[in-house]
Formats: C-alpha cells, structure tokens, sequence
C-alpha cells in the first residue's frame, strides 16, 4: 500500500468485562475506525497475494516496458487489494477486527 503503516492500535485498553464496542470506545476508537483498520490490513494481504499472477505479464510494445511499467503494475495491484477488500474481501477484515476487539477486552 502507499499509505504509511497506522500506529494508532497502540496503548489499547478497556475493561476486562467491556463489551467489543465499549473496548474499542474506551481505546479512542469507534467501530468505524477499527473497521478501517481491519479492511487496510486484508488489502494489504490480497494485494501480495494478487502480486504473482501479474510477474510473467509482459507488457506490449511501442507503450509498455521500462521502470515506468513496473511501478504502475504495484500501484494498480495495490487498488486491486483495496478493492477487493472493500467490496467484502474474502472474510480476513472480519476476523482480524474479532481478534482486536477480544485483545482490548483481554487487557
């Protein structure tokens, strides 16, 4: 992805017997937020998922080629990540906000 990595999960903390959205409230985030985070990390998987299936495209002449190509290639694999992701993904966004709502309850 061409965002910078969010730092902002760390320090999390609630109430052992917090429910998700009290735990996620209580760390500064809203459901929304957390949401978000969960989806970048699932397009960040599928987009190296994606990444091989697009190593042996070779690209047409005259308007193909060179480094200009290659750096086109990441970014447009990188949308195809965020995409998928946002249209539903493949149920890793879903799980990986499960498990940060049960470590703010844990804490």
């Amino acid at each position: 992805m061409s965002a910078a990595i969010d730092t902002s999960l760390t320090g999390l903390y609630a109430r052992p017997d917090a429910t998700g959205a009290q735990a996620a409230h209580a760390a500064g985030l809203n459901g929304k937020r957390l949401r978000q985070v969960a989806e970048d990390f699932e397009a960040v998987f599928l987009s190296e998922m994606l990444r091989p299936m697009f190593e042996n495209i070779e690209a047409e002449a005259p308007f193909g080629g060179g480094p200009g190509e290659d750096i086109w290639r990441n970014l447009q694999i990188d949308e195809y990540g965020k995409a998928i992701a946002r249209k539903g993904g493949v149920g890793i966004a879903d799980k990986v906000m499960e498990h940060l709502i049960r470590l703010q309850e844990a804490k």
